[in-house]
């Protein structure tokens, strides 16, 4: 329902923005230390203490439904929620999804990206790189009055391009007080359909495609979803909000993107 969506006032949204950008710089700052070698322990060790003693934030996914880390290490055939651990020592050649999120003065902001490890393998690197694709191919429908079908058909849409698979158990989502607030936001759907888009909802766009089948599976950690046939994975996500003539990502790295286009 409409009236579900929280719809921020000028003020709320530079508070929201504030947080996303703070999401945003802690990606940007852990980029130099994704090498072979280290351990996803290691990568939350370095979030978390940025996120406290030079951004004075929260890092909001520690405790969060029990949760016990500041940061989500997803590798290779993880889908998502992946737990940092010592024992888990990044390779040349794997692919990661790192995934933060941080609470400053009530305000959440959340995002991922993708990073290699030294040089991927060519189906890796189409992966990733088709789902940068699919999110901007998603956020660039984004404008009051479109839908979140067109959102959801048009991540489908690059996805099944190149043979590649769209998760469907997990969503966007909206997001600012409230870490995970409405509305969710598939990234499959049809044009026209769902939700109807209005200056000021912000929220997440967040897809996830396989390189093989889209079932997923959950480890008996509770948290770590891998794919089902075991191929790789990748996700995206930045936060988005409705601006009166479009859209607005609250998300953008600082210093630029790297390889990857400006959305």
């Amino acid at each position: 329902m409409l009236h579900d969506v929280p719809i921020k006032s000028a003020e709320e949204l530079a508070l929201s923005r504030r947080a996303a950008q703070l999401a945003a710089e802690v990606l940007a700052m852990i980029e130099p230390h994704v090498v072979p070698g280290v351990s996803t322990e290691k990568l939350d060790q370095i979030c978390h203490d940025y996120i406290v003693n030079v951004q004075g934030a929260i890092p909001a996914n520690v405790g969060y439904q029990g949760y016990p880390k500041t940061i989500l290490t997803s590798v290779n055939q993880v889908v998502c929620h992946g737990i940092p651990s010592p024992d888990k020592i990044l390779k040349k050649g794997d692919i990661v999804n790192i995934d933060v999120a941080v609470n400053k003065d009530g305000w959440f902001g959340d995002t991922s990206r993708m990073f290699f490890v030294g040089e991927p393998g060519v189906l890796a690197r189409r992966l990733v790189e088709t789902t940068y694709e699919a999110l901007r191919a998603g956020i660039q429908q984004v404008k009051p009055g479109a839908t979140l079908g067109d959102v959801g058909h048009a991540i489908q849409s690059v996805a099944h391009r190149e043979n590649f698979s769209v998760v469907r158990e997990y969503c966007g989502h909206g997001i600012g007080q409230i870490y995970h607030d409405e509305p969710q936001v598939l990234h499959y759907g049809q044009r026209g359909q769902g939700l109807t888009l209005e200056a000021g909802m912000v929220f997440t766009i967040e897809p996830m495609l396989n390189a093989g089948k889209r079932e997923t599976r959950q480890l008996p950690d509770g948290w770590t979803v891998v794919t089902k046939d075991r191929s790789l994975s990748a996700q995206w996500e930045h936060m988005v909000a409705v601006t009166p003539s479009g859209y607005e990502v609250l998300t953008a790295w600082p210093g630029g993107t790297g390889n990857y286009a400006p959305v």
